[in-house]
C-alpha cells in the first residue's frame, strides 16, 4: 500500500483529533489473582492516546485477562484502572453464536451509531401523524443525521473490509452460522474494524488469516487513527503496526519504545549483563553463526536467497532476548537419504470431479527448504496432505524413495492426541511403536525442551490449552527422527518464544523441509525457495516474499477489475449461479458439516456453563458426575474439532473452485 492511501474499508468519518495529552489509559498498582494463581501483582502501566500498543508474553501469562479488565468485564483485586470514559472501544470477540444474518449485516452491526441513524430514518418515514412541515422536517433531520454517520457509504466500507479479510462477493449475503469457526473469527475482526473506536482491541488477528490477508490487514491498521492494543505472536506484523511494547513477565508489565525487533534488542542488551547466562547466549549465537556461513555457501540458489542473507544478519541480536526461553529442542539428524526424495510426475490432485492442481512434475531432493505461497483455497494444504500420503492423486505418480521418513504437521494432528493420556504416555507410546529403547528420565529430559517438565509432562492433554497441544504434536513429530517435514501453519497457537525455536530448530535440520505459513518470519529464516500454487498449477517463485506481495497487489487488482466490489446482491447472485451446479454437492456436505459444528458448538457451551457453576464442586457426593461432565466436555471438544477439520478441508475445495473462476 502506498504510504498516503487510505486502507480500503476505514471509517470516512473524522476522527477527534482534539483528546487532551492528559487522557490516558491507566493501571496502577493492578493486582489479577486466578484462583490461587497470580497473573498481575501490583502492575503498572500507561498508554497515551494514539499508540499503537503490542501486548506480549509466555502463553498464560495475563495478557486477554488484561483485555477483559480493560473492557469491564472482570474487576482487578487490588489496585485501579482507568480508560477515558468518553472514549468508544471496539474489540474482537472469540466466539460467534451461528446467527441466521448475512455476514454484510453482521459487519454493518459493528458500527452502532449507523445503525443508530438507520432506525431513526425508518420511524420518521413511518410517522403519518403531525404537521406536514413536521413530519418533512424530521425526515430531513434523519437522513442528514445518516449521512454525518458517514450512512451512504456504509455498505461499501462493509463490502470492503468482507474482501480485505478475504470473502469472496457471493459469500456476503451467506449466513454467519454458515461460516466455520475461523471464518467466524474473520467476521468478528471485520465488525471491530466497521466499528468507529478511539481504542481497538485485537486478540490474536493474524490466526485465521493467510499472507495476503496479513499484509492487507497490516495496511488497514497503520491508518487507524486511534489508540490500538493488539495481542499477536507474529513478529513480523507487530513490526509492522505497533510503536511500542507492553510485556507481561514476572506478573509485572514492562513497557518498551518501538517495534517488536527494537523490544528484543533492549530486553536482550538487559538480559546480556547477566552473567550467569552468558555462556548459553553464545552458544546461541554460534549456532545461529554456523546456519549463516551453511546458507551463504548456496546463496546464489534462488533470488529469494538474497533477501534471506539480509534477515539473517540481524538473527544474531534476536539471540540474547531468548536466552531465557524454556524452549530449547532440535532435531535429530536425517536418516540416510535418497536423491530424490519425492518426485511428482504429471500428478493431479482434487476432491471427487473438482481439480485442485493438475500436472504437477516437481522433484524434492534431501536439503531442499521450499515455502508453499499462493491465495488462500489455491490448493497449498492439498499438495502437503498428497506428500504425506493422505490424498491419494487422480492422476500421475507420486513416489517416495524407500528411505523416505515422513514428520507431517497439521491441524489435525492435534485434534487426533488422547485426551486422557499425559505428554509422557504419548512418547513413551511412540518409542515403543518404533521399537527404540527408553527411560523415563531420558523422555522427561526431551519433553523438557517443549517446556513440559515436573507434574505437566504427566498432565492429562485434556487439560492443555491449544499452544501447549501444538508442542506436544511438535514433539512428537521431533521424536520420530524424519527426513522431510511437512508443516502446515506449525506456528497457530505458538507463542513468540516457542516460534523462535522452532525456527532455531528448523535451521539445522539437514533434511528436505516443505512449510506452509502466514509467518512471514518463520519463512524468511528457514527456506531458500518458493512455489507458487496459483490457478490449478504448481511452479518455482522466483522472488522473495516482497515480490509475493507485488504478485498480490496485482492479482487483486485485476480480480477487482473481473468482479466490482460494488456489485448489487442481483449481480453477486447472477455470478454465484454460475457456478451452482459444480458446487452442489460440495455444498450440501458443507452445509451437513455446518449443522454439526452448531449442534456440537451448543453442547459445548451448556457443558462450560454446567461445569462453571461453582455449587457443583461443593457438593463432594458430586465427585463423579464431574468428572463424567469433564470427561463429556473433552469428548465433545475433540469431536467440534474433528467436524471443523472436515468443514475446513471442504470449505478448501470450494474456494479453489471460486478461485479458479476468477
Amino acid at each position: 500500500m502506498a504510504g498516503g492511501d487510505r486502507p480500503i474499508g476505514l471509517s470516512e468519518r473524522p476522527h477527534d483529533d482534539n483528546i487532551k495529552p492528559s487522557v490516558v489509559i491507566t493501571l496502577s498498582d493492578v493486582s489479577v489473582n486466578f484462583g490461587e494463581h497470580a497473573l498481575l501483582e501490583h502492575a503498572n502501566a500507561v498508554v497515551h492516546p494514539g499508540h499503537r500498543i503490542g501486548l506480549v508474553g509466555a502463553n498464560g501469562s495475563g495478557k486477554s485477562t488484561l483485555f477483559s479488565l480493560l473492557l469491564g468485564r472482570i474487576t482487578a483485586d487490588t489496585g485501579q484502572i482507568h480508560v477515558p470514559h468518553h472514549w468508544s472501544v471496539a474489540h474482537m470477540a472469540q466466539h460467534i453464536d451461528a446467527l441466521e444474518r448475512s455476514a454484510l449485516d453482521f459487519v454493518l452491526d459493528g458500527d452502532q451509531t449507523f445503525r443508530e441513524a438507520e432506525r431513526a430514518v425508518a420511524e420518521a418515514h413511518q410517522q403519518s401523524h403531525g404537521d406536514d412541515t413536521q413530519v418533512a422536517a424530521a425526515i430531513a433531520q434523519s437522513h442528514e443525521a445518516l449521512e454525518a454517520a458517514g450512512g451512504y457509504q456504509a455498505q461499501a466500507r462493509a463490502a470492503r473490509l468482507l474482501a480485505g479479510l478475504g470473502f469472496q462477493a457471493d459469500a456476503f449475503d451467506a449466513q454467519v452460522g454458515s461460516f466455520s469457526g475461523g471464518w467466524r473469527i474473520r467476521l468478528s475482526l471485520a465488525q471491530a474494524l466497521m466499528s468507529p473506536s478511539d481504542l481497538l482491541l485485537l486478540d490474536e488477528p493474524t490466526n485465521h488469516l493467510d499472507l495476503e490477508t496479513v499484509t492487507w490487514l497490516e495496511g488497514w491498521l497503520r491508518h487507524y487513527p486511534g489508540t490500538l492494543i493488539v495481542i499477536s505472536h507474529d513478529r513480523d506484523f507487530l513490526d509492522s503496526v505497533v510503536d511500542t511494547i507492553i510485556h507481561i513477565e514476572h506478573r509485572q508489565l514492562t513497557t518498551y519504545r518501538g517495534d517488536y525487533t527494537q523490544f528484543e534488542r533492549q530486553r536482550g542488551e538487559r538480559l546480556a549483563q547477566q552473567q550467569a547466562r552468558f555462556e548459553k547466549q553464545q552458544k546461541t549465537r554460534a549456532h545461529m553463526q554456523r546456519f549463516v556461513d551453511r546458507f551463504r555457501a548456496k546463496a546464489s540458489k534462488a533470488k529469494a536467497a538474497q533477501s534471506r542473507l539480509k534477515a539473517l544478519a540481524k538473527l544474531e541480536t534476536i539471540a540474547p532476548a531468548h536466552v531465557d526461553s524454556p524452549f530449547q529442542f532440535q532435531f535429530f539428524d536425517a536418516p540416510s537419504m535418497t536423491d530424490p526424495l519425492i518426485r511428482l510426475d504429471g500428478v493431479r490432485l482434487g476432491y471427487g470431479d473438482h481439480v485442485v492442481i493438475d500436472d504437477i512434475r516437481q522433484n524434492i531432493a534431501p536439503g531442499d527448504r521450499i515455502g508453499l505461497l499462493g491465495l488462500n483455497g489455491a490448493g497449498k494444504s492439498t499438495l502437503i496432505k498428497a506428500i504425506a500420503g493422505q490424498l491419494k492423486p487422480q492422476r500421475g505418480t507420486l513416489h517416495h524413495a524407500k528411505d523416505f521418513k515422513v514428520g507431517y504437521f497439521a491441524q489435525h494432528q492435534i485434534e487426533q492426541l488422547e485426551t486422557d493420556q499425559s505428554a509422557l504416555c504419548h512418547i513413551q507410546q511412540l518409542d515403543e511403536a518404533m521399537k527404540v529403547p527408553s527411560s523415563e528420565q531420558s523422555i522427561r529430559d526431551f519433553l523438557g525442551g517443549f517446556d513440559f517438565s515436573g507434574e505437566m509432562a504427566k498432565a492429562k492433554v485434556g487439560q492443555y490449552s491449544g499452544g501447549e497441544r501444538a508442542r506436544l504434536v511438535l514433539a512428537l513429530l521431533v521424536r520420530q527422527q524424519p527426513n522431510v517435514l511437512l508443516l502446515d501453519e506449525p506456528t497457530n497457537h505458538l507463542d513468540l518464544a516457542m516460534r523462535h525455536a522452532l525456527t532455531v530448530a528448523l535451521q539445522s535440520f539437514d533434511g528436505a523441509v516443505i512449510v506452509v505459513s502466514h509467518d512471514r518470519h518463520l519463512l524468511t529464516n528457514t527456506v531458500d525457495q518458493f512455489w507458487l500454487v496459483d490457478q490449478a498449477t504448481l511452479a518455482p517463485f522466483d522472488g522473495d516474499l516482497d515480490d509475493y506481495r507485488h504478485w498480490l497487489r496485482a492479482r487483486h487488482t485485476t480480480n477487482e477489475r473481473q468482479t466490482p466490489l460494488g456489485a448489487s446482491k442481483k449481480q453477486r447472485r447472477q455470478h454465484s449461479a454460475a457456478l451452482r451446479q459444480q458446487l452442489k454437492p460440495l455444498e450440501n456436505k458443507l452445509k451437513n458439516l455446518s449443522q454439526s459444528l452448531d449442534r456440537l458448538g451448543s453442547e459445548l457451551k451448556a457443558l462450560d456453563e454446567t461445569l462453571a457453576d461453582p455449587q457443583l464442586y461443593h457438593d463432594p457426593d458430586q465427585a463423579d458426575a464431574v468428572s463424567e461432565l469433564i470427561e463429556k466436555r473433552s469428548n465433545t471438544q475433540q469431536a467440534l474439532e474433528r467436524a471443523e477439520t472436515d468443514w475446513m478441508e471442504t470449505a478448501e475445495a470450494i474456494e479453489a473452485m471460486k478461485h479458479q473462476s476468477g
